[in-house]
């Protein structure tokens, strides 16, 4: 039961076009369910007309008006760390932060966004073979995937970006973390992607806002599995494709609650039940 004397939490998400996020919800439903007045509210880069260079005005403003904490999403995840206080380890290692906690004057960013994914694919994809991967993406959230997938056991990951100064720099700094040659720079993307097990989409394609897929139709297979981070819609061009193709298929709506769950507990002390904010997440579907 909340009453006007329970605790309170104010948190927002920064990102682009983010209207169709399920996150608010789930965390105001959790903090509900715990007895706490938890207020989440959608910074949406898209609606404000703002570019990523908004962001430091952006997180002045919300270290002013009292936000406890925020999660930072697509085109910001890398743009945020210069303008915090502190790192986690994790958010050290990946050169990316989806969750900022405001307490004591300070603004200090985590990364939630790995272990997200890592709990969806062992949940989702738990016996699939993963000894070469072709990732689509080396974005802030490209990082933490990756990331999950080296923690994963996948021998190989290839990686293609539309930056391919971007895909280099996190295939060295994964290779200086999980050792030599466990992450390359995909040159001919039809050739990994034929000698791959999975391939997994960590780019914006396939959201309301930036339809399309990134790799040709016709090189998904019936052996592939196909995993996307993201979640709206919950079945991608991608997804739809592949599954059309006789492809074992992953969405992004297990990263979404699992990367909440432990932003919750950043945000509040407080923790979560997983399983609740599942059963929240998919009766929005």
């Amino acid at each position: 039961m909340i009453s006007d004397a329970s605790p309170a939490v104010l948190a927002g998400l920064i990102g682009y076009g983010i209207q169709a996020s399920r996150t608010p919800a789930m965390h105001e439903r959790e903090g509900a369910e715990q007895g706490l007045r938890l207020i989440y509210r959608l910074i949406d880069l898209a609606e404000l007309r703002l570019g990523v260079e908004a962001l430091p005005e952006l997180i002045t403003a919300a270290r002013r008006l009292g936000y406890d904490g925020l999660n930072i999403t697509y085109p910001c995840k890398q743009a945020v760390i210069p303008l915090l206080d502190g790192l986690s380890d994790d958010a050290r290692a990946l050169g990316a932060v989806n969750t900022v906690v405001l307490r004591d004057g300070k603004a200090v960013g985590h990364n939630t966004d790995w272990y997200g994914y890592a709990e969806n694919f062992r949940r989702g994809l738990p016996d699939v073979a993963r000894h070469r991967v072709v990732q689509f993406g080396a974005g802030g959230a490209g990082s933490a995937v990756a990331h999950a997938l080296l923690t994963l056991g996948v021998g190989e990951l290839s990686i293609v970006d539309v930056d391919a100064g971007r895909a280099g720099a996190l295939a060295e700094s994964l290779c200086g973390h999980f050792g030599a040659g466990r992450a390359v720079v995909a040159g001919d993307v039809a050739k990994a992607v034929a000698a791959a097990d999975g391939i997994v989409n960590t780019t914006p394609l396939g959201m309301a806002k930036s339809p399309g897929m990134p790799l040709p139709a016709d090189l998904l297979r019936l052996a592939l599995w196909v995993s996307d981070i993201v979640y709206f819609p919950l079945e991608t061009e991608l997804l739809r494709t592949a599954r059309a193709a006789g492809c074992r298929t992953l969405d992004g709506g297990g990263m979404a609650v699992f990367q909440a769950v432990g932003a919750f507990r950043h945000f509040t002390g407080l923790e979560p039940d997983a399983e609740r904010m599942r059963r929240h997440f998919d009766s929005m579907g």
